[in-house]
């Protein structure tokens, strides 16, 4: 005759209720339109930085952020030494990772991920299509705090001409359903250039995904251009997290920093 247990409840749901709780994560995706303001008026990385730092974000998804320019580093004073991405993390996100996406003679731009949290690995996927555009998926996979468990982010900068965001949306589709386990937490965020609003669907459709302004608000936020933002160009989409918050960085200083303004959610695994 098998042991009673006392009408216990069994031993898993018990390590459910005593295992840690993972803290709200928050993150915040921009376009740093390479550190540049509307109309590239101003040299505004270091404003930007301190502007990011002000957020308290534990994840920053950067598009268009400059590996090296030395045409602009001869320019502009106050240029950083150091790559771009590396600046704006400094000493608040221990770990980044950047996807060179476009090379010229002068320099290289592309996509990067800040994180506060250990990336213990990351690619870079080219995506581009014919043409001068040139476009990426830089995804990151981290541990997360507590309970060690993997997050993967995907910081995503598609195209402008309909037909390639098309193509693009599947091969980050083809990314996620080959690579991200089903049951894994998964943020994808960046500038989609999506004014035509069909990513939503089709990401739903084939990678289970939700776009936290839609679930919160029922629209994707307004975030281009910057000084008066009209086109829904930026997304935060996520898959087994949970959206506690969101937040469109409209208002100054972050309207002054960009041609496109930051998008911020707090979220739970």
């Amino acid at each position: 005759m098998a042991a009673s247990n006392g009408g216990m409840p069994p031993e898993s749901v018990i390590d459910a209720v005593l295992a840690p709780a993972q803290p709200a994560l928050k993150v915040l995706t921009i376009n740093t339109h390479k550190g540049f303001s509307p109309l590239n008026r101003k040299f505004a990385l270091h404003e930007l930085r301190d502007a990011i730092r002000s957020s308290g974000a534990d994840i920053v998804f950067l598009q268009e952020v400059l590996g090296s320019h030395e045409r602009y580093a001869e320019r502009h004073s106050g240029w950083p030494e150091m790559p771009q991405y590396e600046f704006l993390a400094d000493e608040i996100w221990s770990d980044f990772a950047y996807g060179r996406n476009a090379v010229y003679p002068h320099g290289h731009h592309g996509n990067a991920l800040l994180s506060k949290f250990p990336i213990l690995r990351w690619e870079n996927r080219d995506v581009s299509e014919a043409g001068p555009e040139k476009r990426g998926l830089l995804h990151c996979v981290l541990q997360m705090p507590q309970t060690g468990q993997e997050l993967h982010a995907i910081c995503v900068h598609l195209g402008l001409r309909e037909s390639h965001r098309r193509r693009q949306l599947g091969l980050l589709c083809h990314q996620i359903n080959h690579v991200v386990p089903q049951d894994a937490p998964l943020l994808v965020a960046g500038d989609f250039n999506d004014w035509r609003l069909r990513a939503d669907q089709a990401l739903a459709g084939c990678a289970g995904l939700r776009e936290v302004f839609v679930e919160s608000e029922g629209v994707p936020a307004r975030t281009f251009p910057a000084r008066w933002p009209l086109l829904r160009l930026d997304r935060i989409y996520v898959r087994h997290v949970r959206v506690e918050r969101t937040e469109v960085l409209a208002t100054r200083p972050w309207s002054h920093l960009s041609d496109h303004v930051a998008l911020a959610a707090e979220l739970r695994a």
